[in-house]
């Protein structure tokens, strides 16, 4: 019973500690209540084939305690099975949400044909439990974005000369040349960084459809990163811009929902009264 006890405490830990290690998925804790589960079966299985749990030998009504553990387990684990639906309805929801903004910004674009548009991402990939450093998301783009994660050198060159190019002022070359970064390096931690750049070149293009896409790209790609909040702001603005009032409503107020207390979220509730948004 002391070697279960102490089980039962070391599953608990990673499921109800506040500091919860990240990088565990809820498959993980599921497997690992399951793994016990079959494990606490076994003893008790053992105890009374022993005649342990009545003989006193196991330390009292042991039965009985196991029976509350065999509860707490079976609480435990649809506990689990909760949240990941609960995670999975806010994915699925959030995915919807952008696929439903980009056939809209397709509308609007010159050139576009919604038919031709593929399956929308789905909101946040496959970002294996990591999360992005915490930075305040109004400030400008000029922090580290990559977490820490080493590039290569090429990758770093491209993208450097991508910046380069935007600060002489060629913002057709330099939109030109973050697309092309995107498409080289997916998944790569610059980026979400690079769709936003290119949102800020086509911005000053004065093309309002193409920035709102590269923003909502740059969301996307890293919906709780650094750039997040700022990227999602000026796709609600954009969105306004395009006569898409009420999607822009919707979009701004997320800024406030997802990051309180940012300059983004200010700025948002001011798009938002500028809009007329209720």
């Amino acid at each position: 019973m002391r070697r279960l006890g102490l089980a039962v405490a070391l599953c608990l830990l990673p499921v109800l500690g506040h500091a919860q290690d990240r990088a565990q998925t809820l498959a993980d804790i599921r497997a690992e209540l399951s793994a016990l589960a079959a494990e606490f079966n076994a003893l008790k299985a053992e105890l009374v084939s022993t005649g342990a749990a009545t003989s006193g030998a196991a330390g009292g009504d042991a039965l009985t305690r196991m029976d509350t553990i065999e509860a707490t387990l079976a609480r435990l684990t649809a506990q689990t099975e909760e949240v990941e639906l609960k995670l999975n309805r806010v994915v699925s929801d959030g995915t919807n949400r952008i696929g439903d903004i980009e056939y809209r910004l397709c509308e609007v674009t010159e050139g576009c044909d919604p038919a031709n548009l593929g399956a929308t991402p789905t909101l946040g990939g496959d970002a294996g439990g990591a999360t992005a450093p915490v930075v305040d998301a109004g400030a400008a783009p000029t922090t580290d974005t990559t977490g820490g994660a080493e590039l290569a050198v090429a990758e770093q060159a491209d993208f450097d000369r991508a910046k380069e190019v935007l600060g002489t002022g060629d913002f057709r070359g330099a939109a030109e040349l973050f697309a092309t970064y995107a498409q080289s390096y997916p998944g790569g931690p610059l980026v979400p960084e690079a769709h936003f750049r290119r949102g800020e070149a086509l911005t000053q293009l004065g093309d309002t459809a193409g920035a709102s896409r590269a923003y909502l790209d740059a969301f996307s790609a890293a919906p709780e990163g650094p750039l997040a909040g700022d990227a999602l702001l000026k796709l609600g603005e954009g969105l306004g811009a395009l006569g898409q009032v009420p999607e822009a409503c919707v979009t701004l107020k997320e800024v406030g929902t997802r990051f309180p207390g940012s300059m983004a979220a200010t700025q948002a509730t001011l798009a938002m009264q500028g809009f007329g948004c209720q």
